[in-house]
């Protein structure tokens, strides 16, 4: 018999099955976004952006683009690209962001980048702010490149009565969001209106989302699906209030994002376990922030660090943050995007469990907190309604009992169809109507537990050791940069699994490091290093969402390809 975990029958769903319908609705409500960064806050109400997304999407259709089309949008957070997003769905045609080059090894692999993406979109326009138009170089192969201000509003353009308003039909894809770490052969995941809506709807009820009293804050990015999704498409297409800054304003300065929460009294929020280490340093050097009104502090998209969780609570309460506000959860863009939610208001809860039986037995025997033998994992909460989740054995798909460790696998009313045009890569991803996350996981009183990836376990003397605990343990040396270490094994001497890490520096004396990071991971883990490569800052590969790309790594580390600082 299969067990699976569930939260139990999903609710009635609202009949508003397509985007636009919900949006139309949405602007009934009274809801503002209000636009920050440098300058002056841009309030504007849903309403209105919605009246300046219709006249964009009749430019749009005056262009030539029509429903199944695909239209790619690269452009900074702002106003201009909100609107531009609802245009694209408003003419019935799929939307893909496109990352900006926030973290460009050169403007060359950013531009083959974003060529591999517009070519395995069949992208039929391509619409560039001005002032990233000069980082592309077009060739004859591409699709058409239009300027962004060249379909807003304005005169001698259409207005919003000239919208010729399609038929769009709830199956049909309204978003292509592309795997994190896509380059040469990207894989894009196909989001239909009806499993974005699903989605929407259970983030919504298990978040108990506060429509006339929730106001909902972001710098995320918006070529990510938690940014997109999570923290805008939840507030357009319910008319929540949504304060909206751009992802390289909060790495300017991480203090705006706690700045914004108080200013506009923000109330849920949501970024990944490296944005709240450094929000924690800013809210210790600031003083005067209210924070009082914060319910949902979300957590994910990277591995959740605990003791990261106690260091922010404990420098926002002086701030009054209630550490209940913390949220610990499990997303994936092939689930549309939230998968599991804790209970609103319970705060984060752990489970610690015996590292060795966990490495050696695949079992999570559960040990004391403070035991050393203990490792302390983040629980992730229970499936969203409308979504089943399960454990299994990864080869034969057999199902795992509580504590065992296994594959995690979701079904549901959101999980995409499948990978635009890359029938092996879904058929590969699915086990009949279950799909497969590779994600090492267990469940714990019916609540989900992560351990890590299966793909960048490390195998060594038939343990399985996990390379965020030796990440996190090597990150919290001086002179090592927080957050941009990565482990990972390779053959060393006498054809064994060795073990090798990666950290970003700039010291003064590199040796004294390289011995404290060998020390470190001895002490943290048993284990003795290969080597120890020193990098300068910013030079670790990471994904347009921020997250450590330990495979790239790893082959640039074989081909000597790093550049040690």
């Amino acid at each position: 018999m299969t067990q699976a975990w569930t939260s139990g029958p999903a609710q009635a769903r609202s009949q508003h099955s397509t985007l636009t319908a919900r949006i139309e609705r949405a602007t009934t409500r009274g809801g503002t976004a209000t636009f920050v960064g440098s300058g002056d806050p841009e309030p504007v109400s849903w309403a209105r952006l919605h009246d300046d997304a219709r006249a964009v999407a009749a430019n749009l259709q005056r262009r030539g683009i029509s429903p199944g089309d695909r239209l790619a949008l690269l452009a900074p957070t702002s106003r201009s690209l909100v609107t531009t997003i609802q245009a694209t769905w408003l003419a019935g045609a799929t939307v893909v962001v496109l990352p900006l080059p926030m973290r460009l090894g050169s403007v060359e692999d950013f531009v083959a980048q974003t060529r591999a993406r517009v070519r395995s979109a069949d992208v039929g326009m391509t619409l560039v702010d001005r002032d990233l138009a000069a980082f592309l170089d077009p060739d004859p192969a591409d699709p058409p490149l239009v300027l962004l201000d060249e379909v807003t509003p304005g005169p001698g353009r259409a207005g919003a009565a000239d919208l010729e308003e399609p038929a769009i039909d709830p199956a049909s894809l309204a978003i292509l969001q592309f795997t994190s770490g896509s380059t040469a052969d990207p894989k894009g995941v196909m989001l239909p209106h009806a499993q974005i809506g699903a989605n929407i709807d259970a983030i919504a009820e298990a978040a108990r989302l506060d429509v006339e009293g929730d106001v909902i804050v972001s710098w995320l990015p918006l070529y990510h699906d938690m940014g997109l999704i999570g923290l805008l498409m939840t507030p357009m297409t319910t008319g929540t209030d949504l304060v909206l800054g751009a992802p390289q304003d909060f790495m300017a300065a991480p203090g705006r994002w706690m700045q914004w929460m108080s200013d506009f009294g923000g109330t849920v929020t949501c970024g990944p376990n490296f944005a709240y280490a450094l929000a924690a340093r800013a809210l210790r050097r600031q003083s005067g922030w209210d924070l009082s009104r914060w319910r949902v502090a979300l957590n994910g998209a990277e591995p959740v660090d605990p003791q990261a969780v106690d260091d922010f609570c404990a420098a926002g309460a002086p701030h009054g943050l209630d550490p209940k506000s913390m949220f610990c959860v499990f997303g994936m863009a092939e689930a549309t995007l939230a998968v599991t939610f804790p209970e609103p208001g319970s705060g984060m809860t752990t489970d610690t469990v015996d590292r060795r039986a966990l490495e050696h037995e695949g079992s999570a025997a559960p040990v004391a907190e403070a035991d050393e033998r203990g490792r302390r994992l983040a629980r992730l909460g229970r499936p969203l309604p409308g979504l089943e989740i399960r454990i299994v054995e990864p080869a034969s798909g057999i199902v795992r009992s509580e504590r065992e460790v296994g594959e995690l696998e979701v079904r549901g009313n959101s999980v995409t169809p499948g990978y635009y045009r890359h029938a092996d890569a879904t058929a590969e991803a699915f086990r009949g109507d279950w799909l497969r996350t590779g994600d090492l996981a267990y469940m714990a009183d019916g609540e989900l537990v992560v351990c890590g990836r299966m793909k960048d376990v490390i195998i060594i003397g038939g343990r399985n050791v996990y390379p965020e605990d030796i990440e996190r343990a090597v990150g919290t040396i001086p002179g090592v940069r927080q957050g941009n270490v990565i482990a990972f094994g390779v053959e060393g001497r006498k054809g064994r699994e060795a073990l090798v890490v990666v950290a970003e520096t700039k010291v003064e004396d590199p040796q004294a490091i390289r011995q404290a990071v060998a020390k470190r991971v001895r002490h943290a883990v048993g284990l003795t290093l290969e080597e120890v490569v020193l990098v300068n800052p910013g030079s670790l590969p990471k994904t347009s969402s921020g997250k450590l790309q330990r495979s790239l790594c790893r082959s640039r580390y074989l081909a000597a390809e790093l550049g040690e600082g």
